[in-house]
C-alpha cells in the first residue's frame, strides 16, 4: 500500500504558501503589492471556482530570486511558521505507517522548495510537487511542467505508481480539499481529512472515511 498525502489543511494548519510568503514579505523578498490579487483567490476557492492555473499566476512574484535564498526561506518558514502549525494526529499516523514498512509521499501543489524541509522532518523523500523553474540557479518566475493542481495532480500520482509498478488499488489518498476530487476518485482507499464544504458532501455521500485533526504540535 502507497499512502499518499495533500499537505496544506490536511498535514497542517493554513497552507504552506501563505507561511512562505509571510516569510518573504518578512525578508523582503517579496512586496505585498504583488500579492494583492490572493484574497479573491481564497474567495474563488471557497466558493468553488478557482481557476486551474493560480499556482503557475503565483509564482510570477518570485522572479529574478537566487535558488539558495529561497530555499533558506523556505527552511526558516519551516522552523518558525510551519513546523509549529502541523497536526499531531498527522504525525502519528504517518510515523505507524512508517513503521510498517509502508510507503508515504506527499502530492501538493504547493512548491518542492517549501515542502522539502517537511520531507525531512517525516523522513521521506520523492513527493510530487510544484517544480520552479531556474535559469542559472535564477527563478524565472515560471512552474517548471504542469503545476500539481487538481486534475494535473492526479495525471502525475498516475504516472508515479506506472513508475513505480502500483495499481490504483493500492492507493490510500487523504486529502481535504475538493479540487483533490480527481485524484479521490481514483484511489483505492480515499480519506477526507478536515474536508472543506464540498469534500464533506462528497465524502459522506459516498461513504469515505473522513478524519478530523484539530491539535498541533506547536
Amino acid at each position: 500500500m502507497i499512502h499518499i498525502f495533500d499537505v496544506d489543511n490536511t498535514l497542517i494548519r493554513k497552507t504552506s504558501t501563505w507561511y512562505f510568503l509571510r516569510e518573504a514579505l518578512s525578508k523582503g523578498i517579496i512586496r505585498l503589492s504583488q500579492i494583492r490579487h490572493l484574497p479573491l483567490d481564497w474567495i474563488k476557492y471557497k466558493l468553488g471556482n478557482l481557476d486551474v492555473n493560480f499556482i503557475e499566476d503565483a509564482v510570477r512574484p518570485f522572479i529574478g530570486i537566487k535558488r539558495k535564498a529561497l530555499e533558506q526561506i523556505a527552511q526558516n518558514c519551516f522552523e518558525s511558521r510551519i513546523k509549529p502549525n502541523i497536526y499531531t494526529d498527522a504525525v502519528k499516523l504517518i510515523r505507524e505507517i512508517l513503521n510498517r514498512r509502508e510507503k508515504v509521499i506527499f502530492a501538493t501543489s504547493s512548491l518542492k522548495t517549501i515542502i522539502e524541509p517537511l520531507e525531512r522532518f517525516f523522513g521521506i523523500e520523492g513527493s510530487i510537487a510544484s517544480m520552479l523553474e531556474f535559469h542559472d540557479e535564477t527563478t524565472t518566475g515560471k512552474i517548471l511542467g504542469d503545476s500539481s493542481f487538481g486534475l494535473k495532480k492526479k495525471t502525475q500520482v498516475e504516472a508515479w505508481l506506472g513508475r513505480n509498478g502500483l495499481r490504483p488499488e493500492e492507493l490510500c489518498f487523504y486529502s481535504d480539499s475538493y479540487t483533490d476530487l480527481p485524484l479521490l476518485e481514483y484511489s483505492g482507499l480515499p480519506i477526507a481529512v478536515n474536508p472543506d464544504r464540498i469534500l464533506r458532501k462528497k465524502a459522506e455521500k459516498r461513504g469515505w472515511q473522513i478524519l478530523l485533526f484539530r491539535k498541533t504540535v506547536g
